[in-house]
């Protein structure tokens, strides 16, 4: 069946509008044509600008394994703020975080008392309270995930499995379907965990470098799916040096993908690096790190770029810092983290590159 360069239909799965548009044909897993969603409200609207979270982490002292979740308004400046506590997986770091323009997702990790896990729980990104079981789990317990998201499917690439083995599986979820399981989606062109970055736009999920198979190597790889189909990453590019992070979050507007510092071996970086999502291509250099430091949460609105906390040598940070994404620069400060120095969370937002 031939279909029009802007119809319109309702998805009933994902209960919103589409419009169908003409792709690319042959690059990679990007369709012919695709449906992609009709934007109808904001994070305005919601709450007053694009909200960006902060779930779970890892502290040195006293309490390590945190099940804290904090909140900014990435339009303004100023510190987090007590949003409420992660309940499925408790006290969880190196989960990977997801969301559509509502909810906020929690997936995997490493749970207090080291435990691998496969939970799923959510929150309402607009308001403030505890987490929520998801109803369904991810279909292998794992942590240091990379993550994506359409605005409908919320996306899980790699990631580790006892003992210390890298995984390629990718799965997804409809994010608004609770108690539905966990699909296939397919595979990564290798096997690896802690990411680099993890970047969307509405229509592609962008994972950078990573971990292969022991503490210090990492890969320059940069892989790309189509979130609206099913099927394995295709190449899309290099980064500068082999880099691995855990940033547990997505950190790009819908059309530039911001990589901020990480662990290129053997030193941590202050480098902040940006890829062009539309097209295919290696990073280029856009600025400085305010503090060195790795496995700070990254999250995004439509036009700042935010990294919450970080590990530092010899110890942990609670720094805020953004870069306005459009531009270069070195970043600025943003606030503090309300409740302890943090790592090694996973973050989300309302705003992010994925939401058209």
């Amino acid at each position: 069946m031939s279909i029009i360069p802007g119809a319109i239909r309702f998805n009933t799965d994902s209960m919103k509008l589409e419009y169908f548009r003409i792709g690319t044909a042959g690059i990679g897993t990007l369709a012919a044509g695709e449906w992609v969603n009709i934007t109808t409200d904001s994070p305005d609207i919601q709450t007053g600008g694009t909200r960006g979270l902060l779930m779970g982490g890892y502290s040195p002292s006293p309490v390590k394994y945190l099940d804290d979740i904090v909140y900014i308004n990435l339009a303004t400046t100023g510190n987090s703020q007590t949003f409420g506590e992660l309940i499925v997986s408790d006290r969880n770091h190196v989960h990977g975080g997801t969301s559509d323009r509502t909810r906020g997702i929690s997936a995997g990790g490493y749970k207090y008392p080291g435990v691998y896990t496969s939970d799923i729980e959510y929150v309402t990104i607009s308001s403030t309270g505890n987490a929520i079981d998801f109803g369904s789990d991810l279909n292998t317990a794992t942590y240091g995930l990379g993550s994506g998201s359409n605005g409908t499917r919320g996306i899980f690439a790699g990631g580790v499995v006892p003992i210390a083995t890298r995984i390629n599986n990718i799965d997804y979820i409809n994010i608004q379907s609770t108690g539905v399981a966990t699909q296939d989606f397919g595979d990564l062109s290798v096997a690896r965990y802690y990411f680099g970055a993890s970047m969307c736009s509405s229509t592609r999920a962008i994972f950078v470098g990573g971990n292969l198979n022991s503490p210090y190597a990492s890969t320059t790889n940069v892989d790309f799916i189509t979130m609206s189909t099913q099927g394995n990453s295709a190449d899309f590019g290099d980064a500068s040096a082999a880099v691995q992070d855990h940033k547990g979050g997505i950190t790009s507007n819908s059309v530039r993908g911001i990589n901020m510092g990480g662990y290129t071996a053997p030193v941590t970086t202050e480098n902040i690096e940006y890829y062009t999502l539309g097209t295919l291509g290696n990073a280029k250099d856009f600025g400085e790190l305010t503090v060195v430091g790795s496995q700070g949460a990254g999250t995004a609105s439509p036009t700042r770029c935010v990294k919450m906390g970080s590990a530092t040598s010899p110890g942990y940070t609670n720094t805020i810092e953004y870069v306005q994404i459009m531009t270069l620069g070195d970043a600025v400060d943003f606030g503090d983290l309300n409740l302890q120095v943090t790592a090694y969370g996973a973050a989300c937002s309302n705003g992010h590159g994925g939401l058209g």
